[in-house]
C-alpha cells in the first residue's frame, strides 16, 4: 500500500508541476499588473513545492518501493529523464528569482521580458521528452 501511495504522490506532483508551469507561462506578460505578479509568485511557489514532492516521491520509489536503485541507475533512459528533470529545475531559477525580486521592485526588465517566456517554453518543451524517457524506462528499453 505504501508503494501505491508514493506512486500516486509522484504522479500528482508531476501533474501539478506541469499545470503550474503552464499557468506561469499564461500569466506572464511584459506589462504584468502588480496583482498578477503576486499570483505568479504563488503559482511559482506551487511549482517549486510540486517539484520537491516529485523529487522526494520519485527517489523514494527508486530506493524503497519499485525495482531497485541498480535497475534505475543502470538504465540510460532513467538517467536522461533524471538529468532533464534537474535541467528543468535549474532553468526555473531565473524566473523564480525575478518573481521574488518583483516584490521589492514591481517592474519587468527588458531582459526578463525576453528571457522568462523563453525559459518557461523551454521547460514546457522538455516535459514531453521527460515523459517519453519515463515510458522507455518503464518498458525496459536500454
Amino acid at each position: 500500500m505504501t508503494a501505491t501511495f508514493f506512486s500516486l504522490l509522484h504522479h500528482l506532483a508531476a501533474f501539478t508541476l506541469v499545470a503550474a508551469l503552464a499557468a506561469e507561462h499564461l500569466l506572464f506578460s511584459r506589462r504584468i499588473a502588480p496583482e498578477l505578479m503576486e499570483k505568479l509568485r504563488r503559482v511559482d511557489a506551487v511549482y517549486g513545492l510540486s517539484a520537491g514532492v516529485l523529487l522526494v516521491a520519485g527517489l523514494a520509489r527508486v530506493f524503497y518501493f519499485e525495482k531497485s536503485a541498480a535497475y534505475y541507475f543502470g538504465n540510460p533512459w532513467f538517467l536522461l529523464k533524471f538529468g532533464l528533470f534537474i535541467l528543468v529545475g535549474l532553468l526555473s531559477v531565473y524566473p523564480t528569482v525575478a518573481f521574488i525580486r518583483w516584490k521589492r521592485n514591481p517592474q519587468v526588465s527588458e531582459a526578463q521580458a525576453r528571457w522568462i517566456p523563453r525559459i518557461l517554453r523551454a521547460q514546457l518543451l522538455l516535459v514531453p521528452i521527460i515523459l517519453f524517457c519515463a515510458i522507455l524506462m518503464a518498458k525496459g528499453f536500454r
